[in-house]
């Protein structure tokens, strides 16, 4: 297949669309005098109580007292934790807002983000300000968070959902991202793959809103 064969492009968001850095959050936290987690401690801090606020089983109330629990920061207030929860996240770059728009004008733009209540409010508020988009659904054919899903990547049920909802040919259906493992999954389930890598950038793989012919892009198997 050639990459003018793609239909359907699905996005990720954190790591592609916007850049993030966690370690930035992490350096709040311990502004805050959280405690120095080891390695078995932070994964513990992802597994129980990061990536069940990303599914939607965590309120934002109940994430933040989750989050003074085990980092042992009884004082620190809401805004406080919000305010280093949000540390993480750079701004949306015009150019890739750009992007997106001038390839919605080829293909079906979808997203698909692992993020919470607490990120989504800032990502929507910076939407609006600066690019005029009240929510996704407007900047993209459709968006899918997993907070509102109560699915994840890399489970397979979150892409088969997505699949089914649009009725994706999977192999002309390109989902770009940044995690080996989310990759993985989509390319097992028979979507065409590309791997964001920190270098690069979505506006390098199109032109003029087409993808670029060069793009490496991991098709699947059985076609």
């Amino acid at each position: 297949m050639k990459t003018s064969d793609i239909e359907t492009i699905i996005f990720d968001f954190g790591g592609v669309i916007i850049d993030i850095d966690p370690q930035l959050t992490m350096n709040e936290f311990a502004k805050l005098g959280a405690r120095k987690l080891d390695v078995d401690q932070t994964q513990e801090l992802i597994n129980n109580i990061i990536r069940k606020f990303e599914k939607g089983i965590f309120t934002p109330e109940v994430f933040r007292g989750k989050i003074r629990d085990f980092l042992q920061i009884d004082k620190a207030t809401d805004q406080q934790i919000d305010d280093a929860w949000n540390a993480l996240l750079f701004d949306i770059p015009a150019k890739r807002i750009e992007v997106i728009e001038q390839a919605k004008k080829h293909y079906q733009i979808l997203l698909l983000s692992n993020s919470n209540e607490i990120h989504y409010d800032l990502y929507v508020r910076d939407l609006q300000l600066r690019f005029g988009y009240h929510e996704f659904d407007k900047l993209f054919n459709k968006s899918y968070f997993s907070f509102d899903l109560h699915m994840a990547k890399p489970d397979s049920e979150i892409f088969e959902f997505v699949i089914h909802q649009h009725n994706l040919n999977r192999a002309k259906t390109l989902f770009i991202d940044d995690t080996e493992e989310n990759l993985l999954i989509a390319h097992k389930l028979g979507l065409s793959t590309f791997r964001l890598e920190n270098s690069e950038k979505i506006r390098d793989l199109f032109e003029d809103g087409i993808l670029k012919e060069d793009v490496a892009i991991v098709w699947p198997a059985v076609i």
